[in-house]
């Protein structure tokens, strides 16, 4: 049972409808059907197709989301090189792509996330967990480009991007249901014709910790078909969370230890919802080119509770956005496209503090209650761009992107100016820790670039050598949500300049992949030891990347490895009291981590053993506080019981491991996220009706 906190009733009513899916899913098992259906990616959804192969790019195919059943987004990025989604309480997380673990309000603005090449946000109001927002459950495929994409992608795709590719048709109807531990129950919807397709989605846990349940929901529909002379797909997601959230755990190896089942912040929550709607217009044009126009919608709102400040203020925000792509292509002697985008958001931010600050004279004095921060921001992108492709014969081709944008917000701050109480008091001790900059407007123009070579073998092996820079613009967070009576601040954008070589090769039974890379960022955002938003850090990364696939048969080999370092490229006091080093390693920066597994196939059915490895790594900035990694093994199978009835499980973290999820050092304390322990999923799918 869960304990009585806000999220209960919610999860409770969660309960009814994905408990009448199942029965509905087990009384159809008499119509079911024995082929699975085959998915198609289109090239309008696919960031690998607008990408080329001078770069690198990985794809989880539908084959694989649908035997890992991932409960958590962590569980399918870790099949990708130089990836490493860090698992946060339920379903939150942060990223690393190429990079160590980011955080901070704005370190989300440094990976892009789309839905079928459409980003999922605004590019100035990003959120940290947005990955929750993307339907990678029952994704057609999940693309993950490495290295700056900003040239092809716009501003956010400083370190990568991640596209999940949704379907538009579907063979019949077809519905599963999933039971684990912890009161884990999952039912799943997939139906539609030739012309579209319905996904949608129920997921409910009580948590392994305690008072860590949620209820979650998504849904997606898309269509395809024609309009006066275009073709057009049009695509409408939603989503919800509403979930109970676990504060860290603290102490040395508590992740091993009693207190891995507990929560120190039992009062925490997160409620969040999105939807989403794009239509994507395609026409042939004579001369072998085509014209491409994508309008979109977006909506989104959250309210947590952030548990992890002194005070526990209430933090909620929202977001109504649109925008449009318009890209003109062709592949005539050479392969060109050009375009244009816009896109506006119109943003609201406030966070209040109920009761008062708990510690010390200086947090209860500098920590008031009522409310630190309420704004709106307006924001307008502007931006043009282009991609080339140029074959020189003999199997080489030169590639070369451009994009410039322009960024532009309009604040409007809906609260008293400077660092007050929410009367208009002075706080004691110097002034209170939050302040509101006066309404402002702020631009920031950024060009990215991609040059590249791309040569081919009549063997298939490939070579590529490619330089790019990319960037993102500071997010509002970082502008607005200000501290220490910083009343302006004087942000540049980031930039990432990275020089890549490598080759892949497809052959009968091996296919390999490797890539060499070295980069640098500039004007990194971070808090000084002021409490000031400042952009003169630096970090500099090296590393390699490889994947491999052996097929021998039934039996398929993959693993996938990298070995990187990430390094300090400044000396600065920074908050939390600690000093960065030139030099030193990037905390939450492991230099090897990787994965692989062994898959084994039978006309009835599928055996999978993974193995996941995450190296050891620093903590803090300053390099004194260390996590030394974890090896995990799991297993995950289906099988066709019947010509109309598929079984699947997963047994996920067989050995028993105590790990941590994530870990951290701060404030003189290790805290941990600890990982789960050994954990069984067992389910049925059917094929209800053509």
């Amino acid at each position: 049972m869960l304990s009585g906190s806000r999220s209960h009733n919610r999860l409770r009513g969660v309960r009814g409808p994905v408990l009448a899916a199942s029965a509905v899913c087990l009384a159809m098992t008499a119509l079911a059907e024995p082929e699975l259906e085959e998915i198609v990616v289109r090239a309008d959804a696919s960031v690998a197709a607008m990408q080329g192969k001078a770069g690198s790019v990985a794809t989880v195919d539908a084959d694989a989301v649908s035997l890992a059943r991932a409960s958590h987004v962590h569980e399918i990025m870790v099949r990708i090189p130089g990836v490493w989604i860090s698992r946060g309480s339920g379903q939150e997380h942060l990223a690393a792509v190429r990079s160590g673990v980011l955080t901070g309000s704005g370190a989300c603005g440094a990976f892009l996330y789309l839905e079928n090449s459409v980003p999922i946000r605004p590019p100035g109001f990003c959120n940290v967990n947005n990955l929750f927002e993307l339907t990678t459950e029952q994704a057609a495929a999940i693309e993950v480009v490495r290295g700056p994409a900003s040239a092809l992608f716009g501003g956010n795709a400083l370190h990568g991007v991640v596209n999940a590719v949704t379907a538009t048709s579907a063979e019949g109807w077809r519905a599963s249901v999933e039971a684990g531990p912890y009161r884990y129950l999952r039912t799943r919807v997939t139906g539609g014709d030739a012309g579209w397709r319905l996904d949608a989605m129920s997921t409910s846990s009580s948590g392994y910790r305690d008072d860590t349940g949620y209820g979650q929901q998504k849904v997606h529909l898309g269509a395809e078909g024609e309009a006066a002379g275009w073709d057009v797909v049009t695509t409408f997601t939603a989503t919800l969370l509403n979930q109970e959230t676990g504060g860290f755990v603290r102490g040395f190896r508590a992740y091993d230890s009693d207190a891995r089942r507990s929560n120190p912040n039992p009062e925490a929550y997160r409620d969040a919802w999105s939807a989403r709607a794009a239509s994507v217009w395609r026409r042939d044009l004579a001369s072998s080119t085509a014209l491409t126009v994508t309008p979109y919608l977006r909506r989104s709102s959250m309210a947590f509770l952030q548990h992890f400040l002194p005070g526990q203020p209430l933090e909620e925000n929202g977001q109504d956005s649109a925008g449009v792509q318009v890209r003109l292509g062709g592949d005539g002697g050479w392969r060109w496209t050009a375009g244009a985008a816009l896109d506006a958001f119109d943003a609201r931010l406030s966070q209040r503090q109920e009761g008062p600050t708990r510690g010390s004279p200086f947090l209860v004095a500098t920590r008031p209650p009522g409310t630190h921060y309420d704004f709106s921001v307006r924001g307008l992108t502007l931006a043009m761009f282009y991609d080339a492709g140029v074959d020189l014969g003999t199997g080489l081709e030169v590639v070369a992107s451009a994009r410039l944008e322009r960024n532009g917000y309009g604040y409007d701050n809906l609260h008293l100016d400077g660092n007050t109480r929410d009367d208009g008091s002075a706080c004691g001790f110097g002034g209170c820790l939050y302040t509101r900059p006066a309404d402002r407007d702020d631009a920031f123009t950024n060009a990215a670039g991609r040059l590249g070579l791309y040569w081919s073998t009549p063997g298939g092996r490939g070579f590529h050598l490619v330089t790019g820079r990319g960037f993102r613009p500071p997010q509002a967070t970082e502008l607005y949500r200000l501290q220490r009576g910083q009343l302006v601040t004087d942000l540049d954008s980031e930039t990432l300049r990275s020089v890549e070589a490598g080759m892949r090769g497809v052959g009968e039974r091996l296919d390999y992949e490797v890539a060499l890379y070295a980069q640098t960022v500039e004007d990194l955002i971070f808090r000084d030891a002021n409490g000031f938003n400042v952009s003169d850090g630096r970090t500099k990364s090296a590393g390699i990347e490889f994947a491999i696939a052996w097929n021998a048969g039934s039996h398929t080999l993959d693993v996938a490895g990298t070995h990187a370092r990430h390094r300090y490229g400044f000396t600065r006091d920074v908050g939390g009291g600690e000093r960065i080093m030139d030099g030193n390693a990037v905390d939450t920066a492991p230099r090897w981590m990787g994965s692989a597994r062994w898959r084994f196939e039978t006309d009835r059915g599928v055996s999978e053993f993974e193995a996941v490895y995450l190296g050891s790594h620093y903590l803090n900035a300053s390099n004194t506080a260390r996590y030394g990694g974890h090896r995990l093994l799991n297993w995950r199978g289906s099988w066709d019981m019947s010509p109309r009835v598929r079984l699947f499980a997963r047994l996920m973290n067989l050995l028993d491991v105590a790990y941590a999820d994530r870990a951290d050092f701060a404030f003189g304390s290790y805290r941990y996220f600890p990982g789960m322990p050994r954990q069984v999923y067992a389910g049925i799918e059917v094929k209800l009706f053509e």
